[in-house]
């Protein structure tokens, strides 16, 4: 088992800072793979969610359109990151940050549960791991969404209830959020039919 060094965190630290510093052999820092796919899937979510909030708030879709984009933008941009670092650190003060290998059941769960937010890199094992890691990280991150959300919505709508906003909010992302877990689970099935024809 190999703990990360100081040296290996300052390089981490600055792999965060500098994407183009990240190699392979520091492992996968997922938001690098989480924030392309949130920035493709974006206007999609804003799409459902402004039709979504427009019917259940009684907004002009205008006035939905607006807030929705508003709010996602925050969560996107502050939100989802926030979280993403939160995560990182508590992996790495509570030891996720060594290899405890994947030979086992535990340890697969672990490397990419506890480990997810910062994937060790277990380079034969990455094709399963990075699309099972990106449904686990989808967890923190809708509530990370929602409570942001939440938080811009009830300040652009002061005229609407926040309990109801609150609820509003909640049920959009939970469908949006239902959608972006058809990404990874559509790469572990491509990887699985990619494999059985190989053989």
């Amino acid at each position: 088992m190999k703990s990360l060094s100081s040296n290996q965190i300052g390089l981490g630290t600055l792999a965060l800072l500098l994407p183009g510093a990240a190699h392979a052999n520091a492992g996968v820092p997922m938001l690098f793979l989480a924030m392309p796919a949130f920035a493709i899937a974006l206007l999609p979510i804003i799409i459902v969610e402004v039709l979504y909030l427009s019917k259940t708030l009684n907004l002009s879709m205008g006035h939905s359109a607006k807030t929705v984009t508003i709010s996602n933008f925050a969560s996107t941009i502050v939100g989802v990151p926030l979280t993403w670092f939160l995560l990182v650190l508590i992996q790495m003060v509570t030891g996720g940050g060594s290899a405890y290998g994947v030979d086992t059941t535990l340890g697969k769960i672990l490397a990419v549960t506890w480990q997810a937010p910062w994937l060790i890199p277990y380079e034969e094992e990455l094709a399963w791991m990075i699309p099972i890691a990106g449904v686990v990280l989808l967890i923190p991150f809708f509530f990370a969404s929602w409570w942001s959300e939440y938080f811009v919505t009830k300040h652009l709508l002061p005229e609407c209830s926040p309990e109801n906003i609150r609820i509003k909010v909640r049920n959009a992302n939970l469908i949006t959020y239902s959608l972006l877990t058809l990404w990874p689970i559509g790469m572990l099935v491509f990887d699985y039919i990619s494999s059985s024809n190989s053989i």
